[in-house]
């Protein structure tokens, strides 16, 4: 190959080489450029997408915040028409009282007038007849020509010579009169007695209340298929009432005692949060063992309130065992307190010690609380128990006398006596229905415990059910069908009752193993 040919050759493969790398490079930033234009169409694409959601949530901001507002204005035209309406009423009352009151000014002083005028005809009148008077008298001197004083002297005499033997019937009259007297400033003392202590009444009730903190726990005191509540119920003796009321669950039961233990004890396990079968066994035990200390505090605090102090342990024990004794629906404590500011009160009135007043009001009734302990009544009962404690004679009396079982020759028995009369007749204080349904109901337990083989039973829904407990180890299925149909007879045959009274015997079986 000649020189000539070689280099042409060469010439034309690099202008081959160069004209296809220029190719090669275009046809790059064409596709770059494609691929940029794509980039940006859908860049494009997504910002009008986003714009889009964006103006659709902003309008939709705006029509809830646009129907919000005008929720509220609706309510606040609404609530301001009830308040026009209730303003334009009172001003309507407020001037219907302006007009009685106005109507009434015009009247008092229509009287006023019309007593004025008769005070001055009166005047007039009662200084003519003591001219009058002066007049006679005058005459009367100079015909006898005896002074006055001379005249009723000498006519005195006369009298008391006349009426010698009228002398006794005036003194008797007199005596009447004392007593009357004496029965009137009586009647004085009481009402003042009565209106310096005004308590408040209302009839023991036979629920109460336990405050919940929200009403989740309703389903936790319920439990699982309502194991937990049946677990309260059965082991307290009380009736578990969970309605839709907010944040209350309602204890029901006649007993008091039996109600306050359920009490203490739900609001142990509201507390604790743990509600389980074994935890309500576990609290009710500890509450039951605590009942003493609490009763002695209630002891002290209504010795404190009443007044009274140095009281022996015993007797504060007592007394607090009186808050759940009722007298004819009225609460014995309560009684005893009201008794003893009353008995306070009217021997402050007569001048006495009024604090050993109150001391003898306040125990007047403490046999009640040992009367199922010890025979007899529990005027004596409770005589023979503040002796033993050293209390003063006066209080011995007060207590065994304050219903005449003794003679009332003290002064204090007399002021306990009446105290006891003013705290029983108030309004409202006691109520003998309910005294001779919560005895029906004490028998109805009663009669079902007679039964053998019963461990407790437990009166509920208002005296409708009885709930009887048994020994699995003494009475088996057979024998629990049978009893529920023994007591439902007797308690036909023995007793009176409006509806019908369902029996649930209730038989558990319990095996119980430690693990060490």
């Amino acid at each position: 190959m000649d020189p000539v040919t070689g280099a042409i050759g060469v010439l034309l493969g690099t202008g081959v080489g160069f004209g296809t790398a220029r190719l090669l490079e275009y046809l790059r930033i064409t596709a770059a450029r494609r691929r940029a234009e794509e980039i940006l169409a859908d860049a494009r694409k997504e910002a009008d997408n986003v714009l889009k959601e964006a103006e659709f949530a902003r309008r939709e901001q705006e029509y809830r915040l646009r129907e919000e507002l005008q929720r509220r204005r609706e309510e606040l035209e609404r609530e301001f028409r009830q308040r026009e309406a209730t303003l334009a009423k009172r001003e309507r009352a407020l001037q219907e009282q302006r007009t009685v009151v106005a109507k009434k000014e015009a009247t008092v002083e229509a009287t006023q007038r019309q007593l004025n005028e008769q005070i001055r005809r009166y005047e007039q009148q009662n200084k003519a007849l003591q001219e009058t008077l002066d007049a006679q008298r005058e005459a009367l001197e100079r015909i006898t020509g005896l002074k006055a004083e001379e005249a009723k002297k000498l006519l005195f005499e006369r009298l008391e010579a006349d009426l010698a033997q009228e002398i006794g019937e005036k003194i008797r009259k007199f005596e009447l009169e004392l007593r009357d007297r004496c029965d009137a400033k009586a009647r004085e003392i009481l009402a003042t007695t009565i209106q310096r202590y005004a308590a408040q009444y209302t009839n023991e009730v036979t629920t109460c209340v336990v405050d919940l903190p929200n009403d989740e726990m309703k389903g936790r005191i319920i439990g699982r298929e309502g194991r937990n509540i049946r677990t309260f119920e059965r082991i307290t003796g009380v009736d578990v009432i969970v309605d839709d009321t907010p944040g209350i669950v309602v204890l029901s039961s006649f007993d008091p005692v039996r109600r306050e233990i359920a009490r203490l004890a739900m609001e142990r396990l509201v507390q604790d949060g743990r509600i389980h079968p074994a935890r309500i066994e576990e609290v009710v035990s500890e509450t039951e063992a605590e009942f003493d200390r609490y009763v002695r505090r209630i002891g002290r605090e209504a010795a404190d309130e009443a007044g009274v102090v140095g009281l022996h342990e015993k007797l504060i024990e007592l007394l607090g065992k009186l808050k759940f004794r009722t007298s004819y629906s009225q609460n014995v404590l309560r009684h005893s307190v009201e008794v003893a500011h009353l008995a306070g009160l009217m021997a402050e009135e007569l001048g006495l010690d009024a604090a050993l007043a109150r001391r003898c009001g306040l125990l007047h009734d403490i046999g009640k609380a040992a009367d199922h302990e010890m025979e007899g009544g529990h005027p004596q009962i409770g005589a023979e128990i503040v002796r033993r404690y050293k209390e003063p004679p006066e209080v011995i009396h007060a207590c065994a006398g304050h219903h005449d079982d003794v003679r009332a020759d003290r002064i204090y028995t007399v002021l306990v006596a009446a105290a006891d009369a003013i705290s029983a007749s108030r309004p409202g204080a006691r109520r003998e229905t309910l005294e001779k349904y919560l005895r029906r109901l004490e028998e109805l337990e009663e009669l079902a415990r007679s039964f053998p083989g019963v461990e407790q039973a437990y009166a509920i829904q208002a005296g409708r059910e009885v709930r009887i407990i048994v020994d699995p180890g003494k009475i088996n299925d057979r024998l629990a069908a049978k009893l529920s149909r023994d007591v439902a007879r007797a308690i036909e045959r023995n007793m009176t009752f409006p509806g019908e009274i369902k029996v649930t015997v209730i038989r558990e079986t319990r095996a119980v193993e430690y693990a060490r």
